[in-house]
């Protein structure tokens, strides 16, 4: 089936030169315009789509071809597209699985959903050798998708002479420019900006980036553009749906790295999904699974470990057999101690800072034996990016990488998975069939428990 999806990829020179400051400042401004708008993120990244979030007030999708063949890839944008959608880049333009190839890279991306791409350069400093870092990434691949450019970093005065000398040198369309300011600036730490939540005056920031998009970026001429991109062409991919059941998420502060393709799948298999707080609720609501996703659990170890009464319900349905994912930082809670302060306990191991990153990148997952998500033989894809290691990371899976490297991780049971990586569902739909399926015996043996108790 064909869908009209207007977009536009924003992508960059480099990891660092203000891609995701330029998205939010586009997708505030045509979201004040009243526009009907929507985003993607290249790659595995987390914290990048939580702005996005907090922008659209909708769920920003990952569009990864690690994790996904090209049509799938399709499929899930075009499934999921508004009429305007913006897709933001990862790392530099071309930069992908290795050190020599542009696969699973923006411009990847860019090419697979017929999308045009506008070039991020982070100017300041630069005169005419910023029409310079342009022809290379014009001439670097033929055919190319960049049709335009926008400049970070400079001020409004710089933006017309430098836009005069990009434009007459290399032809391509310079779309405006983003000044630097401290009104609207997002700020880093090691995985990139740090979170939407820990933002306070976020909205207000928005509206500077909106207020300054409107002034200097050329957001006419970008809808143009958007508007210019072919129809898509993609064939529905249905699930099934297994039977009801409840699965709480860990949802706060500490924990709020989740795909949105992995809870839509399960939504659609037959969760609802409840959202709790490990940092503030006393207990997990009624459930008959459990998902401890990503975050930031070392941030906020001493609030967990408080949480007393909340560490042993947790404790208390995991080891009673409630089926329960738990990745990166829910693996990281689910252990005796992060850097020292006392967690949950269900498994013997501490974590501490490394100081480094521990075990990084994408990595296809390989099941040895039966257990929760996985038969023998089994695959799904995933990815792992953490500085906080366990002195006992576990051992029950195979994670490959891409270029041959390999090692041992992860605990898994009948009725959990838990380790550093993250795994991407629909890469291995299997997994996510046979955790709503556990979730159905567990609902069942919940509610023929009940039934004994009523008939006594």
């Amino acid at each position: 089936m064909n869908r009209p999806a207007h977009r536009l990829l924003i992508a960059g020179t480099n990891s660092g030169c203000g891609k995701t400051t330029v998205v939010c400042a586009i997708l505030q401004a045509l979201k004040n315009r009243g526009l009907d708008v929507g985003s993607c993120k290249c790659g595995p990244d987390y914290i990048d789509p939580m702005f996005h979030r907090e922008v659209i007030g909708l769920p920003s999708r990952n569009i990864d071809l690690f994790f996904s063949p090209e049509e799938e890839a399709r499929r899930d944008f075009a499934a999921s597209a508004r009429e305007y959608t913006v897709i933001e880049g990862v790392m530099g333009f071309y930069d992908g699985l290795s050190m020599t190839s542009e696969a699973a890279s923006s411009y990847a991306v860019a090419r697979t959903l017929s999308a045009p791409a506008v070039l991020v350069v982070n100017a300041r400093g630069m005169a005419l050798s910023a029409a310079a870092a342009v022809k290379g990434f014009l001439e670097l691949r033929t055919p190319n998708p960049i049709r335009g450019v926008i400049l970070n970093g400079v001020s409004e005065m710089s933006c017309g002479l430098l836009k005069e000398a990009v434009e007459r040198e290399t032809g391509v369309t310079v779309y405006g420019c983003l000044p630097r300011s401290g009104d609207y600036a997002l700020e880093s730490r090691h995985l990139g900006l740090i979170t939407a939540q820990e933002i306070t005056d976020l909205r207000e920031r928005l509206g500077k980036l909106a207020e300054q998009a409107e002034r200097s970026i050329d957001l006419d001429g970008l809808l143009r553009l958007m508007e210019s991109a072919p129809e898509l062409e993609y064939e529905p991919r249905p699930v099934k749906k297994l039977g009801d059941v409840t699965v709480a998420v860990a949802s706060d502060r500490a924990f709020c790295f989740y795909y949105p393709a992995n809870l839509e799948l399960l939504e659609a298999l037959g969760a609802r999904l409840v959202p709790f707080s490990p940092l503030t609720d006393q207990s997990l609501p009624e459930c008959d699974g459990l998902l401890l996703g990503g975050g930031y659990p070392e941030l906020y170890a001493g609030e967990l470990s408080e949480n007393v009464s909340m560490r042993r319900s947790v404790k208390a349905a995991v080891e009673g057999g409630l089926p329960t994912v738990a990745e990166c930082g829910g693996f990281m809670y689910l252990m005796r101690s992060l850097g020292g302060a006392e967690q949950v306990g269900v498994f013997d191991t501490a974590c501490e800072n490394t100081g480094r990153l521990r075990r990084f990148g994408y990595v296809t997952l390989r099941a040895e034996s039966e257990s929760l998500l996985f038969a023998p033989g089994d695959t799904i894809r995933a990815h792992e990016f953490h500085y906080w290691d366990a002195d006992r990371p576990g051992d029950a899976l195979l994670a490959e990488k891409p270029g041959g490297r390999s090692w041992r991780c992860a605990y898994v049971g009948d009725t959990v998975y838990a380790g550093y990586p993250h795994l991407y569902f629909p890469s291995g739909r299997r997994a996510a069939e046979r955790f709503i399926e556990k979730c159905i015996e567990r609902r069942n043996r919940r509610e023929a428990d009940g039934d004994r108790k009523t008939q006594l």
